[in-house]
């Protein structure tokens, strides 16, 4: 059996850079392939493709959620951002941006007193 899995829809999540709610649209099409033989646990713990799934020839169900579920995991983007618009510019939340940068200077100037003993042991070799 070849099977045919389209992943469709939408999913609410947050950016990455900035916090602000995203709804992304996700869009995906995976294939498996069952195959129904003697010894499926032997060939399944075997086999390198993890696009070919075996099965019992007596099998008369196949559990299909964990595939969905993981078929839709692998559809999300790894990265989620606000995007851009039409010139170019961030879309994320300003506000959020300026305080990051402003943070990441302020932890560039300020010494964290917890690693001020451990600067002897930079340049050992």
């Amino acid at each position: 059996m070849m099977l045919k899995f389209d992943i469709d829809g939408f999913i609410d999540t947050e950016c990455d850079r900035c916090g602000n709610t995203l709804t992304l649209k996700l869009w995906d099409e995976f294939h498996l392939i069952v195959k129904m033989v003697d010894d499926p646990e032997v060939l399944n713990e075997t086999e390198e493709d993890p696009d070919i799934y075996y099965i019992s020839k007596h099998e008369s169900h196949l559990k299909l959620a964990d595939w969905i579920y993981d078929f839709i995991n692998l559809s999300i983007p790894v990265q989620k951002t606000c995007g851009e618009d039409k010139k170019g510019g961030s879309l994320c939340n300003q506000e959020v941006l300026e305080k990051l940068k402003q943070m990441e200077v302020d932890s560039k100037k300020e010494e964290n007193p917890v690693w001020k003993g451990l600067e002897q042991f930079k340049n050992l070799e």
